[in-house]
């Protein structure tokens, strides 16, 4: 087990386990935390798990690994890895099984004071037009031919149905869309699961909330994005559902045979890996795109709900009721992408598995309006305390392969949530704070509880701290959907 005394404090945001630390690693282990969030880490096994990513083929210093850390499959959520293109490998548990997890932020004109009476109707419209729940199906039935057009074209898919605008694509990563995603490498299995359950929620830590825009950080970056202190916004948190699930789960088993047929040593199963320019690792790659695609398009038809709900509720009763969208961007994601190591480019596969994509000023990935001032970041936190919307900097660029938090990150396993915390009270705190809640069930709302999970106000300080991202707004949940 890592020792606090092995790790090298470089500042009071960021310490470094050193690739020599073990005879294996191939690369040192760089992390973003204060030393209290530090010293909890060593509760779990993601520290291991981020020394164990340092030994990946082809992997390039560092293995990065976020505040919200804790730990995954094979790989800490919350960590960073980058492997190069020409030599190195790519692993589906450094992603993650909810492939593209991620969040979409719109916002609002409407003032929380108008829309307060009528905060309660619109949680209950938003839970009936957003199906959530295990297993939940939605209103889209695909056919097999169907579900392959989503995988190729992602949210174009919902722009081509009068589901989605140009704007809402522009302000998309990747405008919704990866390329040289395909369907024929994901299976019968992983299709079945996936044609009933586009357009819904899920449930696990996914959500859709209601927010109170409540301060202001960065009134140039918050103009750019539309974000007006006093507002109201949406944040939805999903991903591909059952179907990059079970896309996961079959790569995960079918690599077993690449690694020994490549020779790759691993420390640990569960970091089962390919290499990238090889039959089997572009095919992972494929389907993981088309589970990528799936679930861009999921969220943009969510959102298409969510504004069919606000009509609902607030026209005629508030002067402006469309929601804007402001950026959706993933947290569970494998990207091609060109970096500066030791100055020069160098094309690398960025892993990420609960962290988001924080790019600097001046990248033409990003929208037009966002260019000059970096990637918006939207890091959901727990239903009772605070969500934040940041901005990626110049020294993400440099630090941590573009790269900062996801959430808050966990404390609490689900099993230790359910067994120490009521729902029915849990709902009931809630909802006298004024937090209108509508949850599937009351064990699922216990898993999600507030005391799950890190403090986001901690983990948002500590990657300011570390100028890996820059505060823009912090949003106060009003109203809270879970399955």
């Amino acid at each position: 087990m890592v020792r606090l005394q092995d790790i090298r404090k470089i500042n009071d945001y960021e310490w470094e386990i050193p690739a020599t630390y073990r005879e294996d690693m191939r690369a040192s282990v760089r992390l973003f935390v204060t030393r209290r969030l530090l010293e909890a880490s060593l509760e779990d096994l993601s520290l291991e798990q981020a020394i164990n990513a340092a030994t990946l083929p082809g992997v390039v210093d560092p293995v990065v690994v976020m505040p919200d850390m804790h730990q995954g499959y094979g790989f800490p959520i919350g960590g960073v890895a980058a492997t190069r293109v020409s030599d190195g490998v790519v692993s589906p548990g450094a992603i993650g099984y909810d492939i593209n997890c991620g969040v979409r932020l719109l916002a609002s004109q409407i003032p929380y004071e108008q829309a307060e009476p009528y905060l309660d109707d619109l949680a209950t419209a938003l839970n009936r037009y957003c199906p959530s729940g295990v297993g939940t199906e939605g209103e889209y039935r695909l056919s097999h031919e169907e579900l392959d057009q989503v995988c190729r074209l992602g949210a174009r898919w919902a722009l081509k149905r009068g589901l989605a605008s140009e704007e809402d694509l522009r302000r998309t990563e990747e405008g919704g869309c990866l390329e040289d995603a395909d369907p024929t490498r994901v299976s019968h299995k992983a299709k079945e699961r996936g044609r009933t359950q586009l357009g819904t929620l899920g449930a696990g830590n996914h959500f859709l909330e209601v927010d109170l825009i409540e301060q202001i950080f960065d009134p140039e970056a918050a103009q750019a994005m539309g974000l007006q202190e006093g507002n109201l916004a949406l944040l939805i948190h999903c991903g591909s559902r059952g179907f990059g699930h079970q896309i996961c789960t079959d790569y995960v088993q079918d690599l077993q045979s690449a690694v020994k047929k490549y020779g790759i040593r691993l420390p640990d199963r569960e970091l089962v890996c390919a290499p990238i320019d090889s039959p089997e690792g572009r095919n992972y790659l494929a389907a993981m795109r088309a589970a990528a695609n799936y679930a861009f398009c999921n969220r943009q038809l969510l959102a298409h709900a969510a504004r069919r709900a606000f009509e609902e509720v607030f026209a005629g009763k508030v002067r402006n009721w469309h929601l804007h969208q402001v950026y959706d961007i993933a947290h569970n994601m494998g990207k091609i992408e060109t970096h500066l190591v030791n100055g020069k480019p160098l094309k690398v596969c960025v892993h990420r598995k609960g962290a988001t994509r924080a790019f600097g000023p001046g990248f033409t990935e990003l929208p037009e309006e966002y260019r000059p001032l970096g990637q918006p970041v939207l890091v959901p936190g727990s239903m009772g305390t605070a969500s934040w919307v940041l901005i990626g900097t110049e020294t993400s660029m440099q630090r941590s392969w573009g790269s900062t938090c996801h959430g808050a990150g966990r404390v609490l396993s689900r099993h230790k949530a359910k067994k120490e915390i009521r729902g029915e009270r849990l709902r009931d705190e809630l909802e006298r704070r004024g937090i209108h809640v509508r949850a599937g069930s009351m064990s699922g709302l216990a898993e999600e509880a507030p005391q799950a999970y890190k403090d986001v106000d901690e983990v948002v300080e500590t990657v300011a701290g570390a100028g890996i991202a820059r505060k823009v707004a912090r949003l106060r949940p009003v109203a809270v959907i879970k399955g």
